[in-house]
């Protein structure tokens, strides 16, 4: 595994907040033309850095430090009821683990997500490139969890997979199966699978306190939150 203080690292100029619209934001992100950066990745997730596309990056804001870096240690996990129920309503679907690759079957998949999620924003009309760019590096440990319904695709979750464990980047699901709870259940067979193979911890991205979007993550214990430099209990770190 590769150290950090073999790659360089970039400080962004201030852009729009992809969380708070009314607020700026700075990003460290380390050289995403370096060679190196598929053996530091690791070691970057466990200092609280998050991969978008070909980029890792964490943030650095000057006035804020909303963004919490959080992991959750998968051998303690214990599912609450409402997550059992999502296992069991969900069992009819096959999962599968492969390459991450676009076709266009994950395409018209991710399209549907957003244009659902996103009706009136640009997001909502991807171009396949916009896909690849935002989901899958051309250095990264990237696997696509699929899930199917009798053949049919209906959810993916675009996970890194490290020696030491999983990064969950971003989760489309078939709009018509909302009320599945497949964003949930993907976390779950996330954590299932990181079990049996062994892999400590399943990082999270970042818990924003307050941000209606990540009340979810909180469902999923015991959680750890990076915090001056260790990883902690969720619960133990300062408001």
């Amino acid at each position: 595994m590769g150290a950090l203080t073999d790659i360089r690292v970039y400080l962004t100029q201030a852009h729009a907040c992809g969380y708070w619209p009314d607020r700026l934001a700075r990003d460290l992100v380390l050289d995403p033309q370096d060679p190196a950066l598929g053996a530091v990745y690791e070691s970057a997730l466990a200092l609280g850095f998050r991969r978008s596309g070909r980029h890792v990056y964490r943030p650095h804001c000057p006035t804020c430090s909303a963004c919490l870096p959080i992991r959750l240690p998968v051998a303690r996990f214990r599912a609450d009821r409402s997550q059992r129920r999502t296992l069991a309503a969900n069992k009819d679907l096959a999962m599968t683990v492969g390459p991450a690759r676009r076709s266009d079957e994950h395409f018209a998949l991710y399209a549907r997500y957003l244009s659902s999620r996103h009706p009136d924003s640009p997001m909502a009309d991807p171009a396949p490139a916009e896909f690849e760019q935002f989901l899958v590096g051309d250095w990264s440990p990237t696997r696509f969890f699929e899930f199917r319904m009798d053949g049919r695709l209906v959810a993916v979750a675009v996970t890194d997979v490290t020696p030491n464990a999983l990064s969950a980047v971003y989760t489309f699901f078939d709009p018509d199966f909302q009320r599945r709870g497949l964003g949930t259940h993907a976390i779950l067979s996330q954590i299932a699978w990181a079990q049996e193979t062994a892999r400590p911890h399943l990082y999270l991205g970042f818990w924003l306190k307050g941000h209606p979007k990540m009340d979810y993550k909180r469902r999923f214990r015991p959680l750890e939150r990076l915090w001056n430099g260790h990883w902690i209990a969720f619960d133990e770190a300062s408001e």
